[in-house]
């Protein structure tokens, strides 16, 4: 295996995503060449991602890159890369709230940080958008715990909480928290609202689009017609929000809403952009839970007037996920309970790049 790069590697799970986590200093400086080992190990190019550790769908095909902070007020830095599956494309334009949860467990047992007996609070600078995450969790003694009697929905059983507040989430992209100039626009005849907080999305009524919006996402996901639609929105989208061509990028995720049925405030189906999630992503809920206590949303538009502080309850295809948002120093937060666990860790190989050259 000596023609083979060997990088040290953890398998971790963050909230309802899983992917390889690396530390900044074990890949290359070059942003080129870190993207070609990325693409190596995760195995992009195939949809089973058959040739890397990849999992073949949006959610387990992300990357964590953990390293020192490099802000005033931050203790670690964290960038994230959404890994193409069927294509050789990384983007590392979006955040990740789910990888996020893991980041806190990883950076102290990689003694990046130090653990404190009962909590550690770290703070996370997200590199991807430049916003300050902060993380609490379970620390006895100092070292990371995860087992707990915690539960999120799309993850089985139980495990330690991990609260992640999101501090001044608004503009996380553009700039603006509308980077339209308004909270809603038309687009192919149907009403959206383009939103930038923790995630640049398009949000769309579902029944506008000639859905219900309470489908399965597999169901969705065979909708050709539906999906090309989808897609012509959110190219619009992305023009109309400052952010160019966004063909080869994941963002702006669009989102398709409808009443909630289940005792909560609002019922999502969200686009990572072209699948639907078979949950829903942390940094979406909070931008879907700030348009809909924003006048003059689609989204505020099913729920009424929703003063702060609230809890909203967001439901998705594997249940719900609640979301409370506040205020601190005059700006907003919005904080969510999380989990994660450490799956494997070790050394994953790359192919060298004359085999890539090889290859093609």
């Amino acid at each position: 295996m000596n023609d083979l790069q060997p990088i040290p590697c953890v398998l971790m799970r963050g909230g309802t995503s899983k992917g390889p986590f690396f530390l900044g200093s074990d890949l290359p400086s070059n942003v080129a060449e870190r993207d070609r080992i990325l693409l190596s190990v995760m195995g992009s190019g195939h949809p089973l991602q058959i040739d890397g550790i990849g999992g073949g769908n949006p959610v387990t095909s992300k990357v964590a890159i953990i390293s020192p902070a490099s802000v005033a007020g931050a203790d670690v830095d964290y960038l994230f890369a959404q890994v193409r599956i069927d294509q050789q494309i990384v983007d590392t334009s979006p955040n990740c709230g789910n990888m996020l949860a893991a980041v806190a467990p990883f950076a102290i047992e990689a003694g990046l940080v130090t653990g404190t007996d009962g909590k550690t609070l770290v703070r996370i600078h997200n590199v991807n958008t430049g916003k300050i995450i902060e993380a609490e969790l379970s620390t006895p003694n100092g070292k990371v715990c995860y087992m707990g009697d915690a539960s999120i929905d799309g993850v089985p059983g139980h495990a330690a909480p991990i609260a992640l507040t999101f501090l001044d989430a608004a503009g996380a992209r553009t700039g603006q928290l509308f980077p339209t100039g308004m909270p809603l626009n038309h687009i192919g005849h149907v009403d959206v609202t383009c939103i930038d907080c923790a995630m640049p999305m398009v949000l769309m009524n579902a029944a506008a689009l000639g859905v219900t919006g309470y489908e399965t996402a597999d169901a969705l996901n065979a909708d050709a017609a539906l999906l090309r639609r989808i897609e012509a929105i959110r190219l619009e989208a992305g023009h109309l929000m400052g952010m160019g061509d966004v063909t080869q990028q994941v963002t702006p995720k669009p989102v398709l809403i409808s009443p909630a049925r289940q005792g909560g405030d609002l019922n999502v189906r969200y686009f990572m952009p072209h699948e639907c999630h078979p949950s829903l992503a942390t940094t979406g809920a909070i931008g879907i839970a700030t348009a809909a206590t924003s006048a003059g949303t689609v989204a505020a538009a099913l729920i009424g007037d929703r003063p702060i502080p609230t809890v909203l309850r967001i439901e998705h295809p594997s249940g719900g996920l609640d979301i409370k948002l506040d205020e601190r120093d005059g700006q907003r937060i919005a904080g969510v309970l999380r989990t994660a666990r450490r799956l494997f860790d070790g050394v994953v190989y790359a192919k060298p790049e004359k085999a890539d050259k090889i290859a093609a």
